[in-house]
């Protein structure tokens, strides 16, 4: 699957998490560490991952294996089980990528989306390793599970999982260019599908005329249910809860439903954090927001970063805020030219327009502003504050150009 992976990349020195920095190769350490409650064998095994005593490191199906220098002078053989997955689980992952655009584009710049676990999880894959799943080996006298050689070698390959996240893959199953190929093989069918022609229909004038001479039985329209949001009891005495807060809860549901029954399904599949954005963004005031904060475990600038996110752009506000992904770069290309010719005539100074990924960013005499593009093609306008943050600005636009004059009359330039 994978041949050998170059030498052991030496981590930083310090620190459990110095292993890893991206979310997903924490998550690798966090199963090696969650899976057993003997500290002094991971602090050993730490330590000969710092000294480099990891030898190459081979990633086979359901395994990953190096020869470890352990206190005598020939090395262990140490290896890391996982369980691979099924056909089927592979189905359902592959699936899961190719349904969203986004997933494949941040795979290919070396990242792994968090959506793309998240919804494989939901599919019933468990694709990031769990504590459980984890089955080290060693042919050193040593009892524990893991051994500290065991425990070296999980934390000298996080790094590498950092650098690759298709390490992960190969670990399950299947390597890159076979990961590539299912899914353009998938692709190419999807575009086949569009691509086949409609199936033939029949007049209109001869489909017409079979209704009027057998009008089909239309149901008749439901009568509206009266809708209350007053309790018809009051909550069980000592069960914290708050008469008007259920009363304000029983609000937003009727809200959602009558959004729903229009059509509007842009919060339906929301998750627990970002519903409590949702809920933040309709002004239930001060205690409700920290409440909010609080049960949510978020970090209240972030959370008040995505609350105003959300109103000026809903769910598609909160990916932009928390999601760059990479455009087409002829897209970003053009904006780019449209935007400092509009800024040629806004200013007499001199402008240069910084692009990253999805974002165009200009620096200004009292602080910056930067166009974000969202996966709906819109542009999402943001301002820096003193600290140095981006805070979304107003809402999104279509035009460039009117996103950047939203942000600009607002930041007083």
């Amino acid at each position: 699957m994978s041949p050998a992976v170059p030498g052991p990349r030496r981590a930083p020195a310090r620190g459990k998490r110095a292993f890893a920095a991206t979310w997903w190769g924490q998550a690798w350490v966090a199963a090696l560490e969650d899976s057993t409650l003997d500290s002094g064998r991971l602090s050993r095994g730490r330590t000969y991952a710092r000294k480099g005593m990891v030898g190459p490191v081979t990633v086979a199906p359901g395994q990953v294996k190096a020869a470890v220098q352990g206190s005598r002078p020939r090395p262990y053989r140490s290896s890391v089980h996982l369980p691979v997955l099924t056909d089927p689980q592979w189905d359902t992952l592959l699936d899961t990528i190719a349904a969203r655009a986004g997933h494949l584009a941040a795979l290919l710049d070396g990242e792994m989306p968090a959506e793309l676990v998240d919804d494989a999880c939901q599919a019933g894959v468990p694709f990031l390793p769990q504590p459980t799943e984890l089955d080290p080996e060693c042919s050193c006298p040593d009892w524990g599970y893991p051994c500290k050689h065991a425990a070296a070698l999980c934390y000298a390959i996080a790094a590498t999982i950092d650098t690759d996240p298709f390490v992960l893959f190969a670990l399950r199953g299947r390597g890159r260019e076979e990961v590539f190929t299912q899914l353009r093989a998938r692709r190419t069918a999807v575009q086949k599908t569009a691509a086949a022609p409609a199936p033939a229909g029949i007049p209109a004038a001869a489909a017409y005329a079979h209704w009027v001479e057998e009008p089909p039985e239309l149901p008749e329209l439901p009568v509206p249910a009266a809708h209350t949001t007053a309790l018809p009891v009051a909550p069980p005495p000592g069960s914290g809860l708050a008469a008007a807060d259920l009363e304000r809860l029983m609000t937003d549901a009727i809200a959602r439903a009558a959004r729903l029954l229009a059509g509007d399904t842009a919060d339906l599949h929301l998750t627990q954090h970002q519903d409590a954005v949702r809920i933040a963004a309709s002004n239930p005031g001060p205690e409700w927001f920290h409440h909010l904060i609080q049960n949510t475990g978020a970090n209240p600038t972030a959370f008040a970063r995505l609350t105003r996110a959300w109103r000026h752009g809903g769910p598609m506000g909160i990916t932009v805020a928390e999601q760059p992904h990479t455009p087409d770069p002829t897209v970003m290309k053009a904006t780019r030219a449209a935007l400092e010719a509009a800024l040629a005539e806004m200013t007499d100074s001199p402008v240069h327009l910084r692009a990253w990924r999805n974002r165009l960013t200009l620096t200004l005499t009292h602080r910056g502003i930067q166009l974000r593009l969202g996966p709906d093609t819109r542009w999402y306008p943001y301002l820096q504050d003193g600290d140095g943050e981006w805070w979304p600005a107003a809402p999104a636009d279509r035009d460039p150009v009117t996103a950047l004059t939203a942000a600009w009359s607002q930041n007083g330039e």
